[in-house]
């Protein structure tokens, strides 16, 4: 059995409530909280990748966030739950990039976000190569997920299709 047998595929996070300040004056989720909900849930799966405020403590190596793309699909409100996936769709020794799907209890997709991830050494801050046994679990991790359906909207990019937005 090897490290990519033992991981789940995709990871899925506990169950996530919203909370009362995440309500806009519009009566739903405010945008800014459903990138919570997303890093919430990558808190969860970053201990099986060896990250985390024990990882940033004891060896001054952390993760920061240089790109973040979120798709707003369906609506959510106070009281929802979620859960949110994690798929690690690729990396390389100093990054990776991750798409998630925000889920709501009942099973409908409410968002989806696509990250691209930098492995930081803090004494800089500067961008710097994964210990090897980092880089091991997260390719384990990508090698789990590269077996599943790739989830819709990855790699997605903003543009508005009209004939007049192709001048």
């Amino acid at each position: 059995m090897t490290l990519s047998d033992t991981l789940p595929s995709p990871f899925i996070s506990e169950l996530m409530e919203i909370e009362p300040g995440w309500i806009d004056y519009n009566g739903h989720l405010n945008m800014a909280y459903y990138t919570v909900l997303f890093d919430r849930a990558g808190d969860q799966v970053y201990p099986l990748l060896g990250f985390g405020a024990d990882y940033a403590a004891t060896r001054q190596l952390t993760t920061y966030t240089a790109e973040f793309h979120v798709r707003y699909l369906r609506e959510l409100h106070l009281g929802d739950r979620v859960r949110s996936s994690f798929y690690m769709i690729a990396h390389d020794e100093k990054r990776f990039h991750s798409f998630q799907e925000l889920y709501h209890e009942d099973g409908w997709l409410a968002a989806t976000g696509e990250g691209l991830t930098l492995h930081v050494d803090m004494s800089g801050p500067k961008v710097t190569p994964m210990p090897t046994e980092i880089q091991a679990r997260v390719a384990a991790m990508e090698a789990a997920h590269a077996a599943l359906p790739r989830p819709d909207g990855i790699g997605r990019t903003i543009s508005i299709h009209s004939k007049l937005a192709k001048r």
